[in-house]
């Protein structure tokens, strides 16, 4: 088993990463007083894994209730938060209760932000089952739930105890999801390490996923311990995020999933950086060709104008006195934040990559 730390002082906690983890007892070391927990997971991944997790945490003295959501971003709803909300209630769960988050990013979202909001804050869990999870939405402590006129618009910053990474929970992960956790992986090696999207590029069909995984999380515990609310640097983690938003909205919540939205989203970024702050255009090309390599999109859904971005970029998290924040290479490896680009100049622009 390998260990990440993230240090955020009283907030700390260890992503564990390996094979055939010991659930019950990685979670008795982190909440050595806990006795009763709320196991949320989805209606997909609880026939697979909800009673091996639960043996094993009931191994270690805790008394395991759970609460089942229907399956997909469409359902990452106010509707599905006031399902664990009324579960919690009527177990009359107290305040020295964990939520055990068991599933992907929609699933780890929603419930750390019941978790921030059921009596003011409980302590919570997470147990990825999906790469993208295990590289980034498990790590770091953004919740939420979505509204139909943003994503992620309503949520909270909230720390889990730890992360428990089984990579054996991939070996049930449909391609199609596989393929959307790579978005995740891709973006750390343009954002911040030109080796690492050497190692992708060049080990196509065999990566070594212990090695991936143990490198996305140490990149993601390096922003966040230096900027755990995203006033600084932790934004370049955004990268392909504003413009896959836009798409996951635009296109209805589930028609895309979460990281082939944000595949393209990173092209859209990569060409407009090329064109406004000096990307190399061979460098763009590298993106381009490595995207499909690991069966992710990158082009712009034909329903979607470059006016309906600018429309639905506006109702992102990103924006800042009125201006859209666009986190954009300079190279692969390098990235920078910009808030200099005009609505304007980014539609033009958006209407020019669809155009090509």
């Amino acid at each position: 088993m390998e260990k990440v730390h993230i240090d955020l002082g009283a907030n700390s906690y260890d992503i564990c990463i390996g094979h055939g983890l010991d659930v019950g007892g990685l979670m008795r070391g982190a909440l050595p007083k806990g006795r009763d927990v709320m196991i949320v997971s989805n209606e997909t991944i609880a026939p697979l894994y909800l009673d091996q997790v639960k043996s094993s945490l009931e191994s270690q003295g805790f008394v395991c209730h759970q609460c089942i959501l229907k399956d997909g971003e469409a359902y990452k709803t106010v509707e599905s938060y006031m399902q664990i909300m009324t579960a919690l209630m009527e177990q009359s769960l107290a305040r020295d209760c964990c939520l055990v988050a068991l599933g992907g990013g929609v699933v780890g979202d929603i419930t750390g932000f019941a978790a921030a909001t059921y009596q003011r804050g409980v302590d919570f869990v997470q147990i990825p089952t999906t790469l993208l999870a295990l590289v980034d939405s498990s790590v770091g402590g953004k919740t939420a739930i979505n509204h139909p006129l943003g994503k992620n618009m309503i949520g909270a910053f909230y720390q889990p105890r730890i992360v428990i990474a089984d990579l054996d929970f991939l070996k049930t992960l449909p391609e199609r999801e596989m393929a959307a956790g790579m978005a995740e992986v891709i973006k750390y090696g343009v954002i911040l390490d030109r080796e690492f999207f050497d190692y992708l590029k060049t080990h196509v069909g065999n990566l070594d996923l212990s090695y991936v995984v143990k490198r996305c999380c140490e990149w993601k515990a390096y922003v966040v311990s230096r900027d755990e609310k995203e006033k600084g640097m932790r934004a370049l983690l955004n990268y392909g995020h504003t413009f896959g938003h836009a798409i996951e909205v635009g296109m209805g919540f589930g028609t895309y999933l979460h990281g082939e939205a944000v595949a393209v989203g990173m092209v859209i970024a990569a060409y407009v950086a090329a064109k406004t702050k000096g990307m190399p255009e061979s460098e763009v090309a590298e993106l381009v060709e490595i995207l499909p390599q690991y069966h992710l999109p990158v082009t712009i859904p034909d329903k979607l104008s470059a006016a309906d971005f600018i429309g639905y970029m506006h109702h992102d998290k990103k924006v800042k006195q009125g201006k859209i924040n666009y986190v954009l290479p300079t190279a692969i490896g390098k990235s920078e934040v910009f808030n200099d680009l005009s609505d304007e100049e980014v539609q033009n622009l958006i209407a020019a990559f669809k155009a090509q």
